[in-house]
């Protein structure tokens, strides 16, 4: 007999799904050389910009991995390293403007997706899922 899938399981799945959908439009919109272990990186990434150690800590990566992620970024020009405002010896990786061209693209295809989601599952059912969801990472997210 199979067993259930844990919640973990049944969590990822549709993440996996979302993000292989966000990857297939960043490619065809012309952002294929955007590989999935830089944009979990990239993802971290707040608004006014953040450090690589966090960006490491979040990603559950070691710090060189998550440097040469980010180098890497930095090449292709999905980011830009600036100086802490709060700590002149730091630096924050931010986001440049094609880094802000790929969020708009996948942000795009989020909402697609959770609107097919809401479709097939029913408002209240969604409305009901979010919220338990969101209780969760209450517990599960250090960083929410």
């Amino acid at each position: 007999m199979t067993a259930e899938p844990n919640l973990g399981l049944l969590c990822f799945f549709p993440y996996r799904a979302l993000e292989g959908r966000v990857f297939a439009a960043l490619a065809a919109a012309g952002f294929d050389d955007l590989t999935v272990a830089q944009g979990r990186v990239a993802a971290r990434i707040g608004e006014h910009g953040t450090r690589l150690t966090d960006l490491a800590e979040q990603s559950q990566v070691t710090k060189q991995s998550a440097g040469f992620l980010v180098d890497q970024l930095e090449r292709a020009g999905y980011v830009r390293r600036v100086p802490d405002p709060t700590d002149g010896r730091a630096r924050l990786v931010c986001l440049a403007e094609r880094g802000r061209a790929v969020v708009a693209v996948a942000r795009r295809v989020e909402a697609e997706v959770e609107a097919e989601w809401t479709a097939h599952l029913g408002a209240e059912t969604t409305r009901a899922l979010r919220e338990a969801l969101t209780r969760l990472r209450e517990v599960t997210d250090p960083w929410a």
